[in-house]
């Protein structure tokens, strides 16, 4: 069966309606998905619709931000109550935080001689399909490519919004500890998101994964599209170390962007993965 547990629409920062989403990666070949859509809920309703009309299995998943060692962490959680008041609270305040983030990019970057950003982001996100999140780097950086400031996305990230850059705002997330404090109170199976793109030391790598795990984390994404094969194989000796389990994901955004639905490197055999969890999968493989 194929699977992808990381994905987002327009419910945060990607290109395509959660309704769309799922039809991709159905015709895809995807039979089991995840939409984990950024610090929010609001496209699950939508994406479930589209998956029972296809005959597709949907988890309910989301990539909640945290922070840890000065670095923005993310978090993705899986089959979780929905109405667990905790996550609810959590995601409210993530809302609040996000839009705080947003007007504080668009306050940074007038600064520099950028007028317009927040509003200019705002419209670009609305092209894609009105949302009532705060508009992401990524739709800064469009509007940064549109007003002529940047040739395009990459110089955009390069120059002011990627990690280090003038904008990259952390100040309005939860520790770590407390984001994955709420998935474990909401019922769900944790994966920390995308070990190797965080700019660590194999050390701080490795302290990184030991305190997910004190928190209450169950697995590492092993596979996140198409990263190099030599990450997958180094996260895999972690999994292998520390008696994890492993997620895959294209931690697809955008048609022709960093990877398709369905599409990332292969998992390697051994690992066990953290969907043969899920309740639903399990009943399936017992037919």
């Amino acid at each position: 069966m194929q699977v992808d547990l990381h994905c987002h629409s327009t419910a945060s920062d990607g290109a395509l309606a959660p309704a769309e989403v799922v039809a991709r990666a159905h015709a895809r070949g995807v039979r089991l998905l995840a939409l984990t859509d950024h610090d929010t809920l609001e496209g699950i309703a939508e994406a479930r619709a589209a998956a029972v009309k296809l005959g597709m299995q949907l988890v309910n998943g989301i990539e909640l931000s945290s922070t840890w060692g000065g670095a923005t962490i993310h978090v993705l959680g899986y089959a979780f109550s929905e109405e667990a008041p905790v996550l609810r609270r959590a995601i409210a305040d993530l809302h609040d935080g996000r839009w705080q983030r947003a007007e504080e990019i668009g306050r940074r970057l007038a600064a520099k001689g950028m007028p317009g950003a927040l509003e200019g982001a705002r419209a670009v996100q609305q092209e894609l399909g009105d949302s009532g999140n705060a508009p992401a780097r990524p739709h800064f950086a469009e509007f940064l490519v549109r007003a002529g400031h940047v040739t395009d996305r990459a110089e955009a990230f390069r120059k002011w919004l990627g990690a280090g850059k003038l904008g990259d705002v952390k100040q309005h997330w939860p520790t770590l500890e407390q984001a994955v404090g709420t998935l474990v109170d909401a019922g769900a199976w944790i994966s920390l998101a995308h070990p190797w793109q965080y700019d660590f030391t194999r050390s701080k790598r490795r302290r990184l994964v030991g305190d997910f795990i004190r928190a209450g984390g169950h697995a590492l994404e092993v596979v996140n599209g198409m990263q190099p094969a030599e990450q997958v194989g180094g996260l895999a000796i972690l999994v292998r170390e520390f008696g994890l389990l492993a997620t895959v994901g294209s931690d697809f955004h955008a048609p022709g962007d960093w990877s398709e639905l369905g599409m990332y490197r292969p998992l390697p055999d051994d690992l066990p993965p953290l969907w043969e969890r899920f309740d639903h999968v399990r009943a399936a493989a017992a037919l």
